[in-house]
């Protein structure tokens, strides 16, 4: 799979998951997919994201990004694909 491959089948699976319904997404799958979603978009994990160390739910968000610093950006996508796509499937939503 070439690179554009890559970043295609990303956008259209990014697109994809908008047609999810969130409510159907447990939350701790939601911040797996945060994770990914922003491991493999982001440049660096060393920016200060949390800038309200007070505001719990950006700590989480956080939190989830940092269990996936470890993830190249394009095993990143991979992953979010598959999981969007297992999603659309469990829930019979058509892509």
């Amino acid at each position: 799979m070439n690179e554009k491959d890559l970043n295609t089948l990303f956008d259209e699976a990014f697109a994809n998951a908008q047609l999810i319904p969130q409510e159907s997404v447990p939350q701790d799958m939601q911040l797996v997919l945060y994770g990914l979603y922003k491991q493999a978009t982001s440049e660096s994990t060393n920016q200060i994201y949390v800038q309200n160390p007070q505001d719990l739910r950006n700590a989480f968000k956080y939190n989830a990004w940092m269990q996936q610093k470890h993830v190249f950006p394009d095993d990143a996508k991979k992953q979010y694909i598959e999981i969007i796509n297992q999603l659309m499937k469990e829930r019979n939503i058509k892509f």
